[in-house]
């Protein structure tokens, strides 16, 4: 039985677009075939795309501090319809920080917290000016939800 594992991101740059699609190309690698990833525009996603995932990787860009208003959006609009079913659900949060990352993680793990969804690693905060590494580290992230996703650790 396959596995659904969502990336939900706001993708505002092309740097941005290369780190999801790492995470994408980790997650397809880890998952083998019984995982099936797949990424959305945080504001395309539905409340049914969460209900219908085993998994969820979290992408944003550091916007004056905190997560980018399509990431505020997505909370908004699955907050209450996923809470009940969705406790325990397995995720990941990447960030894309300018800065330092803080206010973002912090904003975030607050809502997380809420939703009682279980963070499975410490946020992953790519920070300063863009460096090629933030690839790798994405896929790295992506293949390892995908593999505990997939084999039932996460």
């Amino acid at each position: 039985m396959s596995k659904n594992l969502l990336i939900v991101a706001h993708v505002p740059s092309g740097n941005t677009e290369l780190m999801v699609d790492a995470l994408l190309q980790g997650a397809r690698a880890g998952g083998d075939q019984q995982v099936i990833a797949r990424k959305q525009s945080a504001f395309n996603t539905t409340v049914q795309d969460v209900l219908s995932a085993d998994g969820i990787i979290l992408f944003t860009p550091e916007n004056l501090g905190y997560m980018s208003g399509a990431l505020k959006d997505f909370f908004d609009r699955v907050y209450y319809p996923v809470f009940e079913q969705k406790q325990g659900l397995p995720c990941a949060v990447v960030i894309r920080a300018g800065h330092d990352g803080t206010g973002t993680q912090k904003a975030i793990d607050s809502i997380l917290t809420g939703l009682r969804w279980r963070q499975v690693q410490d946020s992953l905060v790519c920070r300063g000016v863009w460096q090629d590494d933030f690839l790798q580290q994405c896929r790295e992230l992506g293949q390892t939800m995908a593999a505990g996703v997939g084999s039932g650790v996460f």
